[in-house]
């Protein structure tokens, strides 16, 4: 392959052909890069990190929404790349949606913690125990990147604006999972409502389409257990876990070097 070729959804619907060199390695955001610098400035699309960190690259390409700065060329086997803005958003320009009403979604479930004592969360000296057991429960959820790929690949949200969407139900059980978080039982009745869990149909594009396996579909059904404790088994909301002291961390003497550290084995050299 020598020529690439281009197809992007522009703004009224129209559709605009490029042509690009291919390179060993290009990615669909270093095609789409080289296009608005060389053929056409007014080329709209969102980037940043590109290290699929920052999410703010997802569009839809060749049907399925993925990160462009991921996307690599040789991976989608055609000479023909066709790109559109990601679905279930509303269009800004060209490639770059509308991403607050996602936003406004996401801060709906209350995403971060909460503890009936405020004064003791904000302004305490000391932190909450967590063991690692516990952070196993609500870890491969908090990777989330915000892209906005699992919403754009729902087909309850692209039938049902007020669905509260894969992303945002996967962070409320993310905190609803947190042991330090005393906000489980406003979280049950934020998510149990007729636009909540209960209008997943289990498609499961949202995991399949997210770009850090986070696994929303599997989420959502925890999401759903929570609610069936309290509503069937009128489980009450538990108390956070408590505070302690910070661990003591030893300083070093002033002039004191570093160990020499065995990168084979991974730890520092004896002696």
């Amino acid at each position: 392959m020598e020529q690439l070729v281009l197809k992007i959804a522009r703004t009224g619907g129209k559709r605009a052909s490029y042509q690009v060199k291919y390179r060993k390695g290009m990615t669909v955001l270093d095609a789409l890069t080289e296009i608005r610098e060389k053929q056409d400035s007014t080329l709209g699309f969102r980037h940043s990190c590109r290290m699929g960190i920052c999410g703010s690259c997802g569009m839809t390409i060749e049907g399925i929404p993925r990160l462009a700065c991921q996307t690599q060329v040789s991976s989608l086997d055609a000479e023909t790349i066709n790109i559109e803005p990601l679905h279930n958003m509303p269009v800004a320009k060209d490639l770059v949606v509308d991403i607050f009403p996602f936003f406004d979604l996401h801060r709906s479930v209350k995403p971060y913690i909460m503890r009936r004592d405020v004064e003791e969360r904000d302004h305490s000296d000391r932190e909450y125990r967590v063991l690692q057991e516990e952070v196993n429960r609500f870890l491969q959820f908090d990777y989330c990147i915000m892209c906005g790929l699992c919403y754009a690949a729902c087909p309850t949200a692209a039938l049902d604006p007020l669905y509260t969407g894969p992303q945002a139900i996967t962070q409320g059980y993310r905190y609803m999972a947190d042991p330090r978080d005393e906000g489980w039982d406003q979280r049950v009745d934020l998510l149990d409502t007729s636009h909540g869990v209960w209008r997943c149909h289990m498609a499961g594009s949202c995991s399949f389409v997210c770009p850090k396996d986070v696994d929303p579909a599997k989420a959502i059904q925890m999401a759903k257990v929570e609610i069936l404790k309290k509503r069937l088994l009128r489980k009450k909301g538990r108390s956070g876990s408590t505070l302690v002291p910070p661990p003591s961390v030893g300083h070093p003497k002033e002039g004191a070097k570093a160990p020499p550290y065995d990168f084979e084995q991974g730890r520092s050299k004896s002696g």
